[in-house]
């Protein structure tokens, strides 16, 4: 996999470090943007989710009150 060099303000390294738990600054940057990717991919399965149950109560044939 490709490697890419990023630089970072060093207070916000250490505060990523710290709330991981991890001691390299590469490892808790790393989990960081793993876990952030990983959100974004389990809110777009709860909300793919909730729209078909809508396109499925859309779709259905409404009764006709009379």
């Amino acid at each position: 996999m490709a490697k890419v060099t990023v630089s970072l303000d060093a207070e916000l390294v250490v505060e990523v470090m710290v709330l991981s738990g991890v001691g390299s600054p590469q490892d808790a940057v790393e989990l960081v943007v793993r876990d952030y990717i990983a959100r974004g991919h389990r809110t777009e399965a709860r909300t793919a989710a909730r729209d078909d149950a809508l396109r499925e109560v859309d779709g259905k044939p409404r009764d006709t009150q009379g």
